[in-house]
């Protein structure tokens, strides 16, 4: 039995859930996402809460079970408080500005940077060296900030580049004579 997929997923005030056509829609306040569900799953709305059971004994089905509850309670949690990923560029020079949906940086190469922004996901940046990327799939702005970070990895001698703000990079020590 799963552990993860036994559990309840609380819906929210402000935030629902509708089931149709194999396919699952959570509406909230800050916007809807939907996903396609598996045939070894079922999902089942009971007041406000969605469970999540398996559809049969198989080992493909338990399998699915919890990872189908973790993706909706994502998505659950995505559209009633939202997701965000914090960057910080370490390295003399290096800048980051957001205009509209584009990120523009400079992180010492001879040309700057210009990521484009998905739909559905927004970037601040309170100073010149904070990224702040947020959006309500947990997925995308991940992979947003994956795709950031990409640019200019933190390098093992100085540590400069671009890093997720809780992020230890360890330092290596230099080749001595």
């Amino acid at each position: 039995m799963s552990r993860v997929g036994k559990m309840p997923i609380a819906i929210p005030d402000g935030t629902t859930a509708t089931i149709a056509n194999g396919q699952i829609t959570v509406k909230g306040p800050l916007g809807s996402l939907s996903r396609d569900l598996s045939d070894l799953v079922v999902v089942k709305q009971e007041d406000k809460s969605l469970k999540v059971e398996a559809a049969n004994d198989s080992r493909e089905a338990a399998a699915m079970w919890g990872t189908t509850r973790a993706l909706l309670n994502n998505m659950v949690t995505g559209v009633s408080k939202g997701f965000e990923k914090r960057l910080n560029l370490i390295g003399v020079g290096f800048r980051a500005q957001a205009q509209g949906d584009k990120l523009n940086m400079a992180l010492g190469f001879s040309h700057p940077v210009v990521h484009q922004m998905p739909a559905g996901v927004k970037c601040e940046t309170p100073s010149q060296t904070e990224i702040v990327i947020k959006g309500v799939d947990k997925h995308m702005v991940g992979q947003v900030a994956a795709d950031v970070r990409a640019y200019r990895k933190p390098e093992p001698y100085k540590g400069k580049g671009v890093r997720y703000v809780e992020e230890v990079v360890k330092i290596k020590e230099t080749k001595k004579k």
